[in-house]
């Protein structure tokens, strides 16, 4: 017999499913007023700061609930130019974010945290008025983050007094452990027997799409067609984001992002790289978890980037934000990092803010946050030799190996009463932080609709033209 981990009612034990820093911080006072704010004051608030926002826009955009795109966790940095105006900028919003693992608790008498919060607002509700399989089981399925992946398998079995298959779902396993028949998803239980199954939450993000269907029977939430949508697809979401501001022209709301230059061939990588004075930012598309993103502030790193090898043949190029003395030049000049407050060496170092946010009955609701730095801190000059990436990149994940994942927990920056006071941002940060990774969210899920016919079937030459890179679309899952 195989063994099949599962979690039954009762098994959710906290330090399971926190870091160890995280499980007993207290959560700054400043983070849980702007929880508790509520979608009215912060409209209120927002409106207030911004008066060229239509008021009546942006109820409806919190009002909304998003179709497919329905949990979500954008990467902002916190910017300002010159003249020193400062803005919340999205790097990226992803589909199936980690975070609560991260996050002191709001209230301290629940104990399951943000998990049971995001299973009762967003999961279960995206089940009612669903056809279910009967006979199904409910699972999570996940590829790395196994800390929070079982968090939300013993939550759920918690709340529905109902046991919960927790199933790794890597590319090896499909046609293995986990197979797909007439768009259900059956597992192999412990008895050796294909188990169809009803419903699934999903923590698999690493090319979701080779190995889930865009369109299944099985209620999967995220569906896999929000990371091609954007969620874990950044040439498309550059492209949804652009379609999304132009909808948004006259209502006083707009995301803001770094220039963004897409479908770039490599060969071209290096004129695109000069026009922006010589810093860039390089991505391919389809990387997450901090890897495949290159950032260039000397010929050396360039030289580096062109001799490696790529499986995908389009890449993305944005303006680089660093220090005003290294900062990309734009075509509304240069934003720079504000960094964290200094240290006792004078040193300030590169963050950004992961705001979560997901769908309830009422609309969108933020989740949880927290925060990430960079290795090394921010110099005011370059010398030679210098590493952008130490200084630049915030992602805590490491990849060791084919599918083995660690974490640098060391630059962990907690919501709490001890860290929160280094990042130098206040509620109305947050605020811009929360509705900027709303409208680029709903962004998303704005292409998610557009990819899907009036027959409920994939527009498949639509993607290919907005995506046109073979490669990616030879990877899609074909049942």
């Amino acid at each position: 017999m195989r063994e099949v981990k599962s979690y039954k009612p009762g098994a959710f034990e906290p330090e399971n499913h926190w870091y160890e820093k995280a499980l007993n911080a207290t959560l700054h006072p400043m983070v849980g007023y702007f929880l508790n704010l509520g979608n009215d004051r912060i409209i209120e608030r927002y409106c207030h700061l911004n008066p060229k926002v239509k008021k009546s826009a942006l109820e409806e955009i919190l009002a909304t609930r998003p179709k497919y795109f329905r949990w979500a966790g954008a990467d902002l940095i916190n910017v300002t130019n010159e003249n020193g105006n400062r803005n919340m900028v999205v790097i990226e919003n992803n589909s199936c974010p980690s975070g609560q693992k991260s996050m002191p608790l709001l209230h301290d008498h629940e104990e399951h945290g943000g998990y049971k919060e995001l299973i009762e607002r967003t999961f279960l509700p995206s089940l009612k008025g669903q056809r279910l399989i009967s006979e199904g089981k409910l699972a999570v399925l996940y590829d790395k983050n196994p800390m929070e992946a079982s968090g939300y398998a013993a939550t759920i079995a918690d709340i529905l007094d109902e046991e919960v298959f927790y199933l790794p779902f890597k590319y090896s396993d499909l046609g293995n452990t986990l197979k797909y028949k007439n768009g259900v998803l059956y597992f192999l239980n412990e008895k050796e027997e294909w188990t169809p199954i009803k419903a699934a939450f999903r923590y698999v993000t690493q090319k979701p799409w080779n190995r889930l269907p865009i369109i299944t029977k099985t209620k999967i939430l995220n569906p896999v067609l929000a990371c091609l949508a954007g969620g874990r697809n950044k040439m498309m979401a550059a492209k949804a984001y652009d379609i999304f501001n132009a909808e948004l022209q006259g209502t006083g709301l707009k995301i803001v992002t770094p220039e963004t230059i897409w479908d770039v061939n490599k060969n071209e990588i290096p004129i695109w790289v000069k026009k922006m004075g010589g810093q860039a930012v390089i991505k391919v598309p389809y990387s997450n978890a901090g890897q495949g993103v290159y950032t260039i502030v000397s010929q050396k790193e360039l030289d580096d980037f062109m001799a490696e090898e790529f499986e995908y043949d389009r890449f993305i190029v944005q303006s680089l934000i660093g220090n005003y003395n290294w900062s990309s030049m734009g075509s509304k000049g240069k934003l720079y990092h504000v960094g964290t407050i200094p240290n006792t060496k004078g040193q300030t170092f590169v963050t950004d803010v992961r705001m979560m946010v997901s769908a309830s009955v009422d609309g969108l609701k933020p989740l949880c946050v927290y925060s990430r730095r960079s290795k090394e801190p921010l110099t005011n000059e370059l010398t030679s030799g210098s590493n952008s990436w130490d200084m630049l990149g915030t992602n805590l994940s490491v990849k060791l190996g084919d599918n083995q994942w660690g974490s640098e927990t060391n630059r962990l920056v907690l919501m709490d009463r001890r860290d929160f006071n280094k990042l130098g941002i206040g509620v109305d940060d947050l605020i811009e932080g929360y509705i900027q990774t709303v409208l680029s969210m709903l962004a998303i899920d704005s292409m998610c609709k557009n990819l899907i016919n009036a027959n409920g079937k994939f527009r498949k030459r639509l993607f290919s033209s907005l995506n046109d890179d073979p490669h990616l679309i030879s990877e899609i899952y074909k049942e």
